[in-house]
């Protein structure tokens, strides 16, 4: 069978940066619903077509993949706002009570960096800015049920950052999805 809209694929990936550093691995095949939230556009885009056993290469740029570093999202907040035992790379969905209130509540930060009295919280997708060289592996390919079209996600997002909702996600990344889960 061959990669369709409303169809679930099994995946492999090694994911890279431009420099061919090696961001991450995934070894064991996961599912995704193509046709749905799962995927990045340009990702579907590429596979659609493909069957079982084909690998695909493909090289993304920030604007198709996780979207410009946005350094309006980087806050300095009040070091005793957070826990005691804080640490750099601990996300928070939103900030704590107290934070900057012009900071968007509905995104997942990031502690970047932690000083005796701030802390710096960053709300871009670890992988924003970044472009992408992604090798994609298609282990098996079958059609979609119908409750997992309704549904739109296997919930098993692409490194995707969203809000846990039944709504429809924003694939262009100009405006990222307000980010509750990491996956």
């Amino acid at each position: 069978m061959k990669i369709t809209e409303q169809c679930v694929v099994a995946l492999t990936w090694t994911l890279k940066d431009t420099l061919g550093e090696e961001l991450d691995v995934l070894d064991e095949p996961v599912e995704f619903l193509v046709g749905g939230r799962d995927l990045l556009a340009k990702i579907e885009e590429a596979l659609l077509g493909h069957v079982a056993g084909d690998t695909v290469e493909l090289h993304m740029e920030p604007q198709n993949a996780f979207g410009d570093y946005d350094d309006r999202l980087l806050f300095l907040e009040p070091r005793h706002l957070f826990p005691e035992e804080l640490e750099e790379g601990m996300g928070f969905e939103g900030l704590p009570p107290g934070c900057n209130p012009a900071a968007p509540q509905d995104r997942l930060y990031f502690v970047s960096d932690i000083y005796p009295e701030h802390v710096v919280l960053d709300g871009n997708h670890p992988l924003a800015g970044i472009a992408l060289r992604i090798t994609l592996k298609v282990h098996a390919v079958r059609e979609a049920q119908i409750s997992e079209v309704g549904r739109g996600t296997l919930g098993t997002g692409f490194f995707r950052m969203q809000v846990d909702t039944e709504g429809p996600a924003d694939d262009t990344m100009d405006t990222p999805p307000a980010p509750r889960t990491l996956h």
